[in-house]
């Protein structure tokens, strides 16, 4: 008789699937299906949706924006599975609040109330789960946010890494906001807030012990009175996207993707901070596929690009705001780079993640 473990299981049914899917070639989950590229997006497009259904979840937005009581909900839902639990410039608390109120944010909704899991490993010590809750406190505080609800469970040794958050959040979009990645269309301008790439390379470093000569913090932060200060200009911002998992490059295609435009970008006008790009440089990083947690891309009509920039220089988490390409015409789907010696590079979906566990 056979082994448990060489029991064979029932193979996955594939026959409805377009091809290529990379999840053929993993009849099991492996790390890169949670990187936010194009691993993930095969996950939950044969997977998750059919399964699932519904026109609402069609959208596949950072949030999804309902019609209920005679209001416009945003709602949206995260889990945070970071190690290390704490890191330089933030803990695995203000991500799981920021990271919600982000969600919603991208869909032009102020955050409201949230709802807090936290999933404990036994053994873990009681000063670190404090330590962890009184962070994600101050930071829904910060952001004006009220966690409502919670749960908690608990997880036996060996099955977890300390602390796992789940948050969920509801927050109302104003009158006149359509914000969604269809809505980009040629002629759109595309600005992103600040640097890239600092809250990936800050887990890394700390995770692996390495050293820059100087240490990096993520940007971990909320961005709802960003968006707030940019809708003030014009209601009529097409797009948000705030480039979290899978870095610019994964945000770029998927909105791409979703409008059927194309996307040109200039590599010299993305801000990468000379940490982030020598750490990258060390590491064989791309810093366009490296995570952020307190930036978002814009896709802005032309007529409007100059204040909502002007606007966003004008907001602390917005003063390194930047240009950095447009919606075309060509191409349609793709993102394509200018580079500095004058040539052009394709910036595809990332196929599963550069850096894990980075929230």
């Amino acid at each position: 008789m056979a082994a448990p473990s060489e029991v064979p299981s029932e193979a996955p049914d594939f026959s409805g699937w377009s091809c290529p899917v990379p999840l053929r070639d993993h009849p099991r989950v492996v790390m890169g299906h949670g990187g936010g590229g194009a691993m993930s997006a095969e996950l939950v497009e044969n997977v998750f949706a059919p399964a699932f259904g519904g026109p609402v979840l069609a959208g596949l937005g950072d949030s999804a924006v309902l019609e209920l009581g005679g209001a416009r909900l945003a709602f949206s839902t995260d889990s945070y599975v970071v190690r290390p639990l704490f890191f330089p410039g933030g803990s695995i608390g203000d991500l799981a609040v920021n990271g919600t109120v982000n969600d919603l944010a991208m869909s032009g909704a102020r955050a409201a109330y949230l709802s807090c899991g936290f999933i404990l490993e036994e053994g873990v010590e009681t000063a670190v789960v404090d330590r962890v809750a009184r962070a994600l406190g101050a930071a829904a505080r910060a952001a004006g946010v009220e966690v409502a609800t919670g749960d908690t469970k608990v997880v036996e040794a060996g099955h977890g890494d300390g602390i796992y958050l789940n948050t969920a959040g509801i927050g109302l979009v104003p009158a006149g906001v359509d914000i969604r990645p269809q809505r980009a269309v040629p002629g759109d301008v595309v600005i992103v807030s600040g640097e890239i790439g600092l809250h990936g390379v800050a887990i890394m470093s700390v995770r692996e012990g390495l050293e820059f000569g100087v240490e990096i913090e993520s940007d971990c932060a909320a961005l709802g009175d960003l968006v707030e200060a940019m809708l003030a200009v014009t209601p009529d911002v097409h797009v948000l996207r705030d480039p979290t998992r899978g870095g610019l490059a994964a945000a770029l295609n998927e909105i791409a993707a979703a409008a059927g435009v194309g996307v040109t970008l200039s590599e010299r006008a993305v801000p990468v901070p000379p940490q982030v790009a020598n750490a990258c440089a060390v590491l064989g990083l791309d810093p366009m596929y490296v995570a952020n947690e307190g930036k978002l891309v814009a896709f802005v009509p032309r007529e409007h690009a100059e204040a909502v920039l002007a606007a966003m220089r004008a907001h602390p988490l917005g003063a390194r705001a930047a240009v950095i390409g447009e919606c075309v015409t060509d191409h349609p789907g793709m993102v394509v780079a200018r580079t500095p010696l004058g040539g052009t590079r394709v910036v595809d979906l990332p196929l599963g993640e550069q850096l894990p566990r980075i929230c």
